[in-house]
């Protein structure tokens, strides 16, 4: 019994380590991308902003929460340049970001829908395209109550005016509401999004990271 016992306690230690393995090589790629961005920031003259905190501490709180989150989250970027007003500038990150988010949700969407519907005797390209272009303002606005600020950095031009960086971390589940709410939106603006609303709906639900 005592060597079945020792038996089983080796074989579940060697299904371990593959896995102890992934996490060692996650881990360095991840302090490697913390100290890459770091050297990015410091060396191109960006700070912080909005925040007393330093880069560094704002990048470890950054990649913490997104480790933390696994595939349940992801970063979404925003810019904003040449402006004045610091205040400006981040609402014109915010829209950046949404912005980003809408375009990519929106490519997904189109890929999907012209290489399934394509064949479909009655898909129209016209059509499609309205509710493509309706889908995408939908979900600008809808993705905003759902990107959640990270940190922002900010470095001042040889002009005087400013440029600004927003990272922003975006639930996949609420995500997913907010895509499935602009379908909502503009289907009722397009034939297309009525004709096709059971397949769009199934793509629109489907995981989505904009950064892959």
């Amino acid at each position: 019994m005592k060597k079945l016992f020792l038996m089983m306690m080796a074989s579940l230690l060697m299904l371990s380590l593959p896995v102890e393995a992934q996490n060692k090589q996650l881990e360095k790629a991840r302090k490697k991308e913390y100290k890459q961005k770091k050297k990015e920031f410091e060396k191109n003259g960006w700070k912080i902003f909005g925040s007393t905190r330093s880069i560094d501490v704002a990048l470890l709180k950054h990649y913490e929460a997104l480790d933390k989150a696994g595939e349940s989250a992801y970063e979404v970027p925003g810019v904003a340049s040449s402006f004045k007003s610091k205040n400006v500038g981040k609402q014109m990150a915010l829209n950046s970001a949404c912005a980003y988010y809408a375009s990519m949700a929106g490519s997904k969407l189109q890929g999907r829908v012209v290489s399934d519907l394509a064949g479909d005797g009655e898909y129209s390209v016209e059509e499609f395209d309205k509710f493509y272009a309706a889908y995408k303002r939908s979900v600008e606005r809808e993705i905003q109550g759902e990107l959640k600020e990270s940190f922002s950095v900010i470095r001042e031009k040889a002009d005087g005016t400013y440029e600004m960086q927003s990272f922003f971390i975006v639930d996949e589940d609420a995500a997913s509401r907010a895509r499935q709410r602009a379908f909502e939106n503009s289907r009722l603006e397009s034939i297309a999004a009525q004709k096709y609303a059971s397949a769009v709906s199934n793509y629109i639900n489907e995981s989505f990271n904009p950064n892959e």
